[in-house]
């Protein structure tokens, strides 16, 4: 019995415990006269600061197709660290926007190659749907 209940705790407390990734969040999608700002929190749980990273993003329609691919620059991502990065989007509507994915990491200094994009977690704090 005892055996059975410090298993149930070191469980609980490893899904407790943060990503060992990086976590990218869709914060926000607000018009602009451009298009649309996208708000993204990103948060470096990698075991090395990140000097400078890119993600290829998908943008899918409302016909589930993709509209466009682009790639943003995140800048630094300090180890640990809370970073909020925007993004005006030049002649997209926010509301056409209907999901978003993470297609890949191209740029990424600091870290061993690949690490990016391993254990990478998306979420998004609007209606739309962010994949990674």
């Amino acid at each position: 019995m005892v055996a059975g209940a410090s298993q149930v705790l070191a469980q609980d407390a490893a899904a407790a415990s943060p990503s060992k990734g990086l976590e990218v969040e869709l914060n926000g999608l607000a018009p602009s006269q451009k298009g649309c700002m996208m708000t993204f929190v990103a948060i470096n749980n990698l075991a090395v600061p990140i000097s400078k990273i890119s993600f290829e993003l998908a943008f899918f329609n409302d016909n589930n197709a993709v509209d466009r691919v682009t790639v943003l620059d995140f800048r630094d991502l300090p180890q640990g660290k809370k970073r909020v990065r925007q993004f005006d989007m030049p002649n997209v509507k926010c509301e056409t926007v209907t999901r978003l994915l993470i297609n890949d990491a191209p740029i990424c200094d600091g870290p061993a190659s690949g690490e990016c994009m391993k254990g990478l977690v998306t979420r998004s704090q609007v209606s739309v749907p962010f994949e990674g």
